[in-house]
């Protein structure tokens, strides 16, 4: 494993588990096996690296989730939860931590969630052939909030929020 993979697959793993400000540089250059000096070479800040990570992150979700359909959507985040832990969305909980004030973590966070919004749309215009505003913001409210349910529900969760998505798809192209 090169340094950059080893170094923000630790980082993910340990922002993922314990938060932004709960994880110390010293840890990870610890949990890493990195001299402090390489760290800090590759990312330059602790900021630069969890905006590093936050865009790995949002790499590997777009790569697996499938936009194929509504039905695929879910289905492949049931299953992204249930390899990767339901801890609910990475990106919300550190702009939640951070409350907005680290200029890297709300860029990177800015850009998952737009790049979001718009496959949503996409997916919506694609199942009903029409732009529906008020559509893509049920699914993507449904989507988000199926992510939260899960950590204390399961990923089940998230497949009864797909079901109730792909109702309203049916409801969208009947309209």
């Amino acid at each position: 494993m090169d340094i950059d993979t080893n170094l923000l697959a630790t980082a993910e793993r340990l922002f993922d588990q314990d938060g932004f400000h709960a994880t110390g540089m010293g840890r990870l250059v610890e949990e890493s096996g990195l001299s402090s000096r390489t760290v800090y070479k590759h990312v330059g800040s602790k900021n630069a690296l969890m905006a590093r990570v936050l865009a790995a992150r949002g790499d590997r979700f777009f790569a697996h989730a499938d936009f194929t359909s509504t039905r695929a959507l879910f289905d492949s985040v049931a299953l992204w939860a249930r390899r990767e832990g339901a801890r609910g969305c990475l990106f919300f909980r550190l702009r939640a931590e951070t409350g907005g004030a680290v200029p890297e973590i709300e860029a990177a966070v800015a850009a998952y969630h737009a790049q979001l919004h718009a496959r949503l749309a996409a997916l919506v215009r694609q199942e009903t052939g029409a732009a529906d505003p008020t559509l893509t913001d049920q699914l993507l409210a449904l989507f988000e909030g199926a992510t939260t349910a899960a950590t204390y529900r399961g990923p089940a969760v998230i497949e009864a929020a797909g079901a109730c998505a792909v109702h309203l798809i049916e409801r969208g192209r009947s309209s």
